[in-house]
C-alpha cells in the first residue's frame, strides 16, 4: 500500500506539473498574440481624404558654390543656342555677372556683382552691388535698361532697372516631371545653399493608389 500511495502522489506531482506548464505556455502564447495584434496608432494606414491632402513631398538639398555654378551656366549655354550673344554667371561671395553688350557696331565687356536674398516663397533676389560697362560712364540705370534689352533672360527672370535689381523667380521654373525647385538658404560666403526640391505625386502616376491597393502590400 505504501508503495502505491507513493506512485499515486508521483503521478500527482508529474500531472500537476504537466498542468501547470501547460497553463504558463498557454499564457504566453496568448500574451504574443495580443502583442501581435494590438492596435498600433503609428502603424495605422492613413485615411484617403488625408492622402489626397497631401499632393508632394518636399526633399531639402544643400549644394555647393561650384555644383549650382555648372549647373546654371549650362542652363545659360542652352538659352544662347544660336545667338550673338555671351554672358555667363560666377558664383563666388556674390554673383558676378560677366558678359559684352552691343554699343553701336561693336561690343563692349559688362561685369555687374549683385547680393542675393532668398524670399520667403523660394524665389531669389539679386540686388545690384556694382557695375560697369568697359571704360564707358553710363549711370546704372541705364546699363541695366541695356540689360533688359539686349541680354536674353528666362521667362522666370525680370530685370528691373528702376530698382536695381533681378528677380529670379525659382518657382516659376518649368521643370520636366512637374517638380517645383525653390530657394531654402543661400549663404555664398560660407557656401551654405540649400534648396528645396517638391516632387507632385501625380508625376510619379501613384495620386490615384487606393487605400485597399497599399494595404495589400503589406499583407
Amino acid at each position: 500500500m505504501r508503495v502505491t500511495n507513493r506512485r499515486i502522489k508521483i503521478n500527482n506531482k508529474w500531472k500537476a506539473g504537466f498542468l501547470g506548464l501547460l497553463i504558463f505556455n498557454g499564457v504566453i502564447l496568448l500574451l504574443l498574440l495580443a502583442l501581435i495584434f494590438w492596435p498600433v496608432s503609428n502603424n495605422e494606414f492613413p485615411q484617403k481624404s488625408a492622402l489626397d491632402e497631401q499632393a508632394s513631398s518636399e526633399f531639402y538639398i544643400q549644394t555647393t558654390k561650384q555644383n549650382l555654378n555648372n549647373l546654371v551656366n549650362a542652363y545659360i549655354e542652352k538659352l544662347l543656342e544660336g545667338t550673338d550673344h555671351h554672358y555667363r554667371i560666377l558664383l563666388e561671395d556674390d554673383v558676378h555677372l560677366m558678359g559684352e553688350l552691343p554699343v553701336f557696331s561693336s561690343t563692349v565687356p559688362l561685369s555687374v556683382r549683385f547680393e542675393p536674398i532668398e524670399q520667403a516663397n523660394g524665389d531669389l533676389i539679386l540686388q545690384q552691388k556694382s557695375i560697369s560697362v568697359g571704360l564707358l560712364e553710363l549711370p546704372n540705370k541705364k546699363i541695366m535698361e541695356y540689360m533688359d534689352r539686349f541680354l536674353p533672360m528666362p521667362e522666370w527672370v525680370t530685370i528691373d532697372p528702376d530698382s536695381q535689381e533681378i528677380y529670379v523667380a525659382v518657382t516659376d521654373m518649368d521643370l520636366q516631371g512637374n517638380f517645383a525647385v525653390a530657394v531654402q538658404h543661400m549663404d555664398l560666403e560660407a557656401n551654405n545653399i540649400t534648396m528645396k526640391l517638391v516632387v507632385p505625386y501625380e508625376t510619379l502616376g501613384i495620386q490615384n493608389v487606393s487605400m485597399e491597393a497599399m494595404q495589400d502590400l503589406f499583407q
